[in-house]
């Protein structure tokens, strides 16, 4: 069974890309992905001050993992945001919704003062279920 939005017209619609709920066959593997910061691969911190730059990089870095546990973003059902500005909710939203096809994950986001470094922006764990 492919995730599955919930929806409820007791819930209002989503304000950016995610869903309230989602739905999934438990029957296959859990992959737990730990917060991701917009590092690369040579530990670089890419978009210092960009908040859509290391967003994408978040997502690349979301997409190495699931991928290299033999899944696919679509295979992620749950996500957790932390941004030190909320303002910028509209512009992670943008790129999110390049990364992860409808249905979107459920997900939370919420800002924080601090991050373990001062340059990071944005940072995403998750949740996926593998066939």
């Amino acid at each position: 069974m492919p995730k599955q939005q919930i929806l409820s017209p007791r819930l209002p619609k989503p304000s950016g890309h995610f869903s309230h709920a989602t739905v999934i066959e438990a029957r296959g593997r859990l992959v737990f992905i730990s917060g991701m910061v917009s590092k690369n691969a040579q530990g670089n911190i890419v978009g210092i001050g960009d908040v859509e730059a290391q967003t994408r990089q978040v997502c690349e870095n979301l997409k190495a993992a699931i991928e290299e546990a033999g899944g696919a973003l679509d295979d992620i059902c749950r996500v957790d945001v932390y941004v030190r500005n909320m303002e910028h909710f509209d512009a992670i939203h943008k790129v999110r919704r390049q990364y992860f096809a409808a249905p979107g994950p459920a997900s939370t986001m919420v800002e924080v003062n601090k991050m373990t470094s001062p340059e990071y922006l944005i940072e995403i764990n998750a949740i996926a279920v593998l066939p």
